[in-house]
């Protein structure tokens, strides 16, 4: 039996190994490129999703999601959506009803999303509350990943510019990693549910 923390310690976290995806990276920028991508994911069982914006560094400016990713455990599609804008197979992709769709934080993903086009999400998991019910306090990717795996997840290309013309192998790996963390995490949370766990709970000093 598996036993887990109920929270990460954040301390700890420079102590364990890194964790990256090595999969297939594409990228993809174009209405027929997005075509193919979701022709091949809406043929998968499950994909990890995320996003990202690039960061705002002057008060009262904005800017639109630019990167979704969407990730099976071995192949990872980065939609530039700066460049394509939420196509029609994109929002049917958003739309589907039939894939199991896992991520973290999906309210705020799909309300980024939604000031590109208007779509109605389909089946997605957020993942707060799946480890929620395990008794797991923690909420974000890293600290739950660390605390699923043993493993940390560099938050180092997150303020990076995500609407540069090429995207940086180092921001292509980053923005991966963080999709199939999402798949890593749902099938180990299932996981534990089949073979059960015990939690323990963080000490006071």
């Amino acid at each position: 039996m598996r036993t887990i923390k109920e929270a990460f310690d954040k301390k700890d976290m420079g102590a364990l190994p890194q964790a990256s995806f090595g999969g297939r990276i594409i990228v993809v920028q174009s209405e027929n490129e997005a075509d193919r991508a979701v022709g091949y994911l809406l043929k998968q069982d499950l994909l990890g999703i995320d996003t990202e914006t690039r960061p705002s560094f002057r008060k009262g400016q904005t800017h639109q999601v630019a990167l979704l990713q969407v990730s099976t455990e071995d192949t990872c599609f980065l939609f530039r959506l700066n460049m394509t804008g939420i196509t029609e197979s994109i929002k049917r992709l958003l739309e589907d009803c039939s894939v199991t769709k896992v991520g973290l934080s999906l309210k705020d993903d799909m309300h980024q999303l939604s000031k590109r086009a208007d779509f109605t999400p389909g089946m997605f998991v957020e993942l707060q509350h799946e480890v929620k019910e395990l008794g797991i306090s923690d909420m974000s990717l890293q600290k739950i990943f660390a605390n699923l795996f043993s493993m940390r997840i560099s938050k180092g290309q997150q303020l990076s510019n995500w609407e540069a013309d090429t995207l940086t192998p180092q921001q292509k790996t980053y923005a991966a990693t963080d999709a199939w963390a999402c798949v890593m995490i749902y099938k180990e949370i299932e996981e534990l549910k089949r073979n059960g766990y015990s939690i323990v709970a963080n000490l006071e000093d």
